[in-house]
């Protein structure tokens, strides 16, 4: 079974189903996520520690003058890494929908799946999204408002009322727009496929996944223009106060991008 990013001679006749779903699908998905959450609410132990700690450690680094510019691009640039941190619950509702016990320890079952190695080389394909993120953040704050602020206030004061400000709220908005796209558009069913397929002893690899992801955006441009919508709202609204609520936000988000892609890709 192929699980690396190689192509398999046989590998194009494998490829999934992708089906059209609506806005009603969406909202079933979500459903169901919630449900899933409820009935496995031990998963929260890591989610719950480990979300707040990447939020308090984005705001130390950000306390900093010179990483002070980044402070914004940090943190909604963990977005970009939500599809990794979110395998762990994909994972329990695999489980659950098998019928099997699950406990929050079956989160950490995801090391033992033959597309490990596939999982691994998507989780370093969007650390390299992210890495790259960063690096254009970074660029664009430079052609705008430039040099380092003196402090805190000073940087807010620049950024909310020069017209440098506005130029890099704008071009920055922009370019993490389509970052966002850009990884939703490889990963919205990537990881699960990898997960589910690999399971079942079917053969899939890294590359099979994304293509996948990205028939399934051509195949339901609008629902799935409204999922990323929502998710994007869902995380903004768990990130007040301090990312808290990202230990609720994001296992929901999880289990139900697992029952989205049962949704769209089948065999």
């Amino acid at each position: 079974m192929a699980t690396t990013w190689t192509e398999a001679p046989d590998m194009a006749r494998h490829e999934p189903a992708i089906h059209r779903i609506g806005s009603t699908e969406v909202g079933q998905a979500l459903a169901l996520g919630w449900r899933d959450f409820l009935a496995n609410p031990t998963q929260l132990v890591f989610l719950a520690i480990l979300y707040p700690i990447i939020g308090l450690i984005a705001a130390q680094l950000a306390a900093g003058r010179d990483v002070m510019p980044l402070f914004w691009p940090l943190v909604s640039g963990f977005t970009l890494l939500g599809p990794v941190a979110a395998l762990g619950v994909y994972e329990l509702s695999r489980r659950r929908e098998q019928g099997q016990p699950t406990r929050w320890t079956d989160a950490l079952a995801v090391r033992h799946s033959p597309a490990l190695t596939s999982i691994i080389g998507l989780g370093v394909l969007l650390l390299a999204i992210f890495v790259a993120w960063i690096f254009t953040a970074r660029a664009i704050y430079g052609i705008t408002l430039g040099d380092t602020p003196a402090t805190a206030t000073d940087f807010l004061s620049r950024v909310l009322y020069s017209r440098e400000g506005h130029q890099l709220m704008l071009l920055g908005n922009l370019a993490g727009f389509l970052f966002a796209v850009l990884v939703f558009s490889l990963t919205v069913v990537s990881f699960p496929m990898l997960l589910d397929r690999a399971g079942r002893g079917l053969p899939v690899n890294a590359r099979m996944a994304m293509r996948a992801s990205l028939r399934a955006v051509r195949t339901n441009p609008g629902p799935l223009a409204l999922w990323g919508f929502l998710i994007a709202l869902l995380l903004a609204l768990g990130s007040l106060p301090l990312f808290v609520g990202l230990a609720v936000v994001v296992p929901v988000l999880g289990h139900a991008t697992w029952h989205l892609y049962r949704r769209i890709v089948r065999d």
